[in-house]
């Protein structure tokens, strides 16, 4: 992978991160702001459904953060864009698509079909 091709993926995961990091300030702040005690069963029943929801929702951002930042640390290892099943490049095409993929398309296709067999 060329110098220019790293930074242009470098890039691509930084930026994802960042809007990611804003989506979990916007949600804390956004918790803070609006927890209330309502009287209302209903009511309370609904401010906990949603915020039970954003809460889902930031659980799995902060998973996507993690796996940007082991991506990052795989680029700058220089181990970036080659499979972890097989050891071939991924192809650029793939990692435009999903920046942090770790397998090639092959080697994905199987993972997927033995899991879709043991009924995970």
């Amino acid at each position: 992978m060329s110098d220019r091709q790293v930074e242009h993926f470098a890039q691509i995961l930084n930026d994802w991160k960042s809007q990611l990091m804003v989506e979990v300030d916007r949600t804390v702040n956004h918790m803070q702001d609006e927890a209330a005690n309502f009287p209302d069963p209903a009511d309370r029943a609904s401010q906990e459904e949603e915020f039970s929801l954003e809460l889902r929702t930031r659980d799995r951002e902060r998973k996507l953060i993690k796996k940007i930042e082991k991506t990052l640390g795989r680029l700058e290892e220089g181990d970036y864009g080659f499979c972890d099943g097989c050891g071939v490049e991924i192809g650029i095409r793939r990692l435009e698509a999903r920046p942090t993929a770790t397998l090639c398309i092959d080697c994905k296709t199987l993972a997927e079909i033995k899991e879709k067999q043991l009924g995970h």
